[in-house]
């Protein structure tokens, strides 16, 4: 009897570390639908962040639970958590500095080692001189890190494409771009000695320059790859007065080599004079009826598919619309005949968030720029088969109990759907038919998106309150503790490991149990 215990106890292990080995390279992970969710089992449904050590912002591992290392960050960490080949990436600030060559503000892209947190190298990134109104003080790296390979693709503060050595300097400089060390000073300024701990810049593609846009106060996208191809959001929006919008011919979207940084094709949607306010969404994408879509919120409140081969035209290539729909009802654009002006609680919204897709479907919901506050939003699921204009025909379900939401949804493989606004609620719905089981008030403001695994949802919220619920139809919180910073980010999952970061620290924790379990049985070890 007892050697059959310990064989299923072995073969759990076994199993457990199997389905847990797998790495989150980019927003979504590993599915390029941007689907929140991983399939990794024996996640804990709690964990302790400890106290700080005393006069330090150190935290003390001894009094953690659960917590395998901690990293501290700058003082706002909005660009979310990504693991791959050994190493975390994250997007921060300046505020705490890891080198002494490298001061006052700046964007920040830190990178750590995956299983003991120390630090390996950084990307630096000057403000723009033309400050608030293009790269807001103080706000770092938004973008989340997309590792191939040997490679990381980011969209700076600056609004720049750029592709990194996943080594940094520490094996030499690669690629095209051999100016890292004016780069990083800053245009105009003496330039800065670097050394192995410092970004090596493979190529680089200044959106601003390049094709004219301009970014509304942050630049912001997570690039997918398809292919040889990087598509990104090119973040063109408004100016200072809210009311002008400088570059509406600039393209909203585009595909750039991802060998080169050379453009390769841009949207054909003509999106720029339509923009409410500024575009920060970021791509999903799949293949429906043999063509490879991308899937793109824009900053007209619009969910669009593009075909994502370029089509020659002239002396341009362009990527063109398979299928739109407009997000906004009619009742959020006119009222008593009159039009509903934009920022209005009451009126339209752009999309932030990611569309995500799932079984042929794409569920995106509607929001606007924190700075606004609170109003109506509506989640929208749409049929990805379609063409052309789906915004009668292709909406399978709408739910407007949704309150503005920059968040994207994660989905279970039973078809729970999970999404939660910026007023602070969790929304528990029926992937098929919109159906609501359950609303749970956070009683903050919301950023992030939920992470659904292993039959719970991970969520935090601005006061800094980090939540498990139970993924069922009825609710139930299994637990919530406080992180002593607000959390602007979504949780991620690799390798068995939760990553969760606040404003100022990044959390690695994981089933403590289970790990010595599997330290103990060098057979799971070797899986």
């Amino acid at each position: 009897m007892r050697k059959l215990s310990i064989a299923k106890i072995v073969t759990a292990v076994l199993v457990t570390c199997t389905l847990n080995a797998v790495d989150w390279p980019q927003w979504g992970g590993n599915d390029p639908g941007r689907n929140m969710f991983s399939p990794a089992k024996g996640l804990p449904d709690r964990f302790e962040p400890g106290k700080m050590k005393a006069g330090t912002e150190e935290v003390d591992l001894a009094t953690t639970k659960n917590v395998k290392w901690v990293a501290k960050l700058g003082s706002q960490s909005y660009g979310n958590v990504t693991i791959s080949g050994g190493k975390v990436f994250v997007g921060t600030n300046n505020d705490s500095p890891r080198d002494k060559n490298h001061q006052g503000d700046r964007s920040i892209l830190m990178v750590f080692d995956e299983n003991t947190g120390e630090f390996l190298w950084q990307l630096v990134v000057p403000k723009l001189i033309s400050g608030k109104v293009n790269d807001w003080e103080n706000l770092g790296l938004l973008s989340s890190p997309t590792v191939e390979g040997d490679r990381v693709y980011i969209v700076t503060s600056r609004c720049e494409v750029m592709c990194l050595d996943v080594n940094g300097l520490s094996n030499g400089n690669d690629g095209t771009f051999k100016n890292e060390s004016q780069y990083i000073a800053g245009p105009g300024k003496p330039k800065i000695e670097l050394g192995a701990k410092d970004a090596d810049i493979i190529w680089s593609y200044d959106m601003m320059d390049e094709l004219g846009v301009y970014p509304h106060n942050a630049s912001n996208g997570s690039v997918i790859i398809v292919g040889d191809l990087v598509y990104t959001c090119t973040s063109n929006g408004q100016d200072w007065t809210h009311s002008n919008i400088p570059s509406p011919l600039s393209p909203s979207f585009i595909a750039l080599n991802k060998q080169t940084g050379e453009l390769m094709g841009e949207d054909d949607a003509k999106i720029g004079p339509r923009i409410f306010h500024g575009q920060w969404s970021s791509p999903s994408t799949a293949k429906i009826n043999g063509k490879q879509l991308l899937f793109y919120g824009g900053g007209d409140g619009v969910c669009y598919a593009f075909d994502g081969a370029p089509v020659k035209d002239g002396d341009s290539s362009f990527l063109k619309k398979v299928w739109w729909a407009d997000c906004n009802p009619p009742e959020y654009k006119t009222k008593d005949g009159k039009p509903i002006k934009y920022p209005a609680a009451e009126g339209p919204s752009e999309i932030n968030a990611t569309p995500v897709f799932w079984k042929n479907r794409v569920y995106v919901p509607t929001g606007q720029d924190p700075e606004h506050g609170e109003g109506v939003g509506i989640l929208t699921c749409l049929d990805a088969t379609k063409t052309g204009d789906i915004t009668k025909t292709g909406k399978i379900w709408t739910y407007d109990k949704i309150h503005r939401s920059i968040s994207s949804v994660s989905i279970t493989p039973e078809g729970l759907v999970f999404i939660c606004d910026f007023s602070g609620f969790i929304h528990c719905l029926d992937a098929e038919t919109g159906k609501a089981y359950w609303v749970h008030d956070m009683k903050a403001h919301m950023w992030g998106s939920t992470l659904a695994a292993d039959n719970k949802v991970y969520v935090g919220d601005e006061d800094g309150d980090f939540t498990v619920l139970a993924a069922t139809k009825e609710k139930k919180v299994l637990s919530e503790v406080n992180l002593g910073a607000p959390i602007y980010s979504t949780p991620v999952i690799a390798n068995g490991v939760i990553y969760v970061q606040s404003n100022t620290h990044l959390y690695s924790f994981f089933d403590s149990a289970l790990a010595k379990a599997t330290k103990d049985n060098p057979a799971a070890t070797k899986q």
